[in-house]
């Protein structure tokens, strides 16, 4: 692999499936790229391909203008980032954590590596592993604006959007988290529906079609009730939140009648009760959001 001097160097700490494959971007496109992982042996690929593989982090850290962290959450990172040489030798160089975990967390570590001289951006990636490096992939960041500017050509090299969510280094998390949510409960829902259909004598291959059917109703409603929400009008026009809950009744009785753990919609149709019981039952189902936001 041929790499240009003149170009920036780059640091992936973590090479898990994700962190092998924002390494093999930046040695696609020609990147002096330096690799460290906790347990040896993940980088044989990448070294093949051009990369140094590190012995430890702080060399690793040295050896990079930029240095990407991907590890499993900020348990893990923190214990790389705030070892005493680690952190002596990150002074100076810009930290990209693309690790998952809370906005809260997120916050947390821009302060500490700013009382260390360390220039930190937060990100999020909201696609999977083989995404990386094709149009696919999508990108959240948050923390500085010209920070994420400075870096953002070396960056748009792992391929797909890139978009600076603000200042505060915990919105990238935020999203993260708010989609992870929408996803894993719609995953929950999914599993929850091919085990009522199975149990009623319909496999899960019949069942896709019309389950992508409901999918492609989705984002319309997604956009329209984002406007009742941050509008706080709320309008039950379309489906009043009475109506939703008797659905979701005939959707307990039968899931319980085979057996199976109707836990997750009799904890939805609880909410959807408990905004009927405050006097919104003509409201749509979105006013669910501001009554759990209720402190």
């Amino acid at each position: 692999m041929f790499t240009s001097p003149d170009l920036p160097a780059v640091t992936v700490l973590g090479l898990g499936p994700m962190g092998r494959e924002l390494a093999g971007a930046f040695l696609g496109s020609g990147l002096r790229t330096t690799v460290w992982n906790r347990t040896p042996g993940k980088g044989r690929e990448l070294a093949e391909r051009g990369a140094t593989v590190a012995g430890t982090p702080e060399q690793a850290v040295a050896a990079g203008e930029l240095i990407v962290v991907c590890v499993v959450d900020y348990d893990a990172s923190d214990a790389i980032l705030r070892r005493d040489e680690v952190s002596r030798a990150l002074k100076g160089r810009t930290v990209v954590n693309l690790t998952a975990d809370t906005p809260g967390r997120a916050r947390d570590t821009a302060d500490w590596a700013a009382t260390h001289g360390i220039d930190y951006l937060d990100g999020a990636i909201m696609t999977p592993a083989p995404s990386i490096g094709t149009p696919e992939a999508v990108f959240l960041h948050s923390g500085p604006r010209d920070l994420f500017e400075r870096h953002r050509s070396v960056l748009e090299v792992l391929g797909g959007t890139h978009t600076h969510l603000g200042e505060d280094t915990g919105r990238a998390a935020t999203f993260d988290i708010a989609l992870l949510d929408l996803f894993w409960t719609a995953m929950a829902g999914y599993a929850h529906a091919v085990a009522i259909a199975r149990a009623e004598g319909v496999t899960a291959g019949e069942l896709a079609p019309f389950a992508q059917g409901i999918g492609a109703i989705l984002p319309p409603l997604f956009e329209q009730f984002a406007q009742d929400a941050d509008s706080g009008t709320y309008s039950g026009e379309i489906n009043p939140v009475t109506s939703a809950a008797s659905t979701m009744a005939h959707v307990v009785e039968v899931s319980e009648s085979h057996g199976i753990d109707a836990g997750v919609m009799r904890a939805v149709e609880g909410m959807a009760r408990r905004v009927i019981g405050l006097g919104h039952g003509a409201d749509g189902f979105i006013r669910v959001a501001e009554v759990l936001g209720r402190h």
